[in-house]
């Protein structure tokens, strides 16, 4: 009996190891989507294909509420656990590549978390703004998102996110402002009188049940709809 508990620690934690290697190979998931980006080919000349980019809520939110993305021209590239580093990295082939009309990107909730190491405002909004120039310096508009309401990370409990998450969000809106992108505030209708997610909204705190899709969808759509129609400033 003991032997066999023993090998099956060995197997389980071979298994980790590998898991852990594999990550280290491809750190911003490089391979995760570079299939289907292949096969999606591009755009017909009518289509006004927008690319989601972003994390576990953007994954999910393809899994929660398939027909949102089937039923439009909508291409999501959520990962989950992901940073914004990791999404700058893969930016190129997972959005400009795929020659969308507009790019959402919503991001920044796991570097509050330090889920890829310590993270700093500045950071994250370094790294916004360089997935924002890059998509706009290729033609694409932009809408980016305010980060979703948290008052703590079940994973990482005592990070006390739901301030930096407000301050993070000012920073988002002038930002659009200043550049005439396009700022779509999710916080607003879903936060509660802590700043975290209401509950009715998330199983956890964080993610979005389906009530919580609900809300974000015709948000997004109607800053769609405004980003198609006005030019961002150069």
């Amino acid at each position: 009996m003991k032997s066999t508990f023993l090998i099956k620690c060995l197997f389980m934690g071979t298994l980790l190891f590998s898991g852990m290697e594999l990550q280290a190979q491809d750190w911003p998931n490089l391979n995760r989507f570079r299939a289907e980006n292949a096969l999606l080919g591009a755009p017909s000349k009518k289509e006004k294909r927008v690319v989601f980019m972003g994390n576990s809520i953007t994954q999910g939110w393809k899994e929660a509420r398939p027909d949102f993305f089937t039923k439009n021209p909508y291409i999501n590239r959520g990962i989950s656990g992901q940073t914004t580093p990791q999404m700058l990295v893969r930016f190129r082939q997972d959005v400009i590549a795929l020659q969308p009309k507009v790019v959402v990107i919503l991001a920044g909730t796991n570097d509050i978390a330090g889920n890829t190491g310590p993270s700093t405002l500045e950071m994250i909004e370094d790294n916004l703004a360089s997935m924002a120039e890059l998509a706009n310096d290729n033609g694409i508009r932009v809408v980016l998102s305010s980060v979703l309401p948290a008052f703590d990370y079940p994973w990482k409990p005592g990070m006390e996110p739901a301030e930096k998450i407000v301050t993070l969000n000012a920073w988002i809106k002038s930002y659009c402002e200043r550049k005439g992108f396009t700022y779509l505030d999710y916080f607003t209708p879903m936060a509660d009188e802590r700043h975290g997610l209401k509950k009715e909204l998330t199983y956890d705190g964080v993610h979005c049940t389906v009530e919580g899709y609900k809300v974000m969808e015709p948000l997004a759509e109607e800053a769609i709809k405004s980003a198609l129609k006005h030019k961002p400033k150069k």
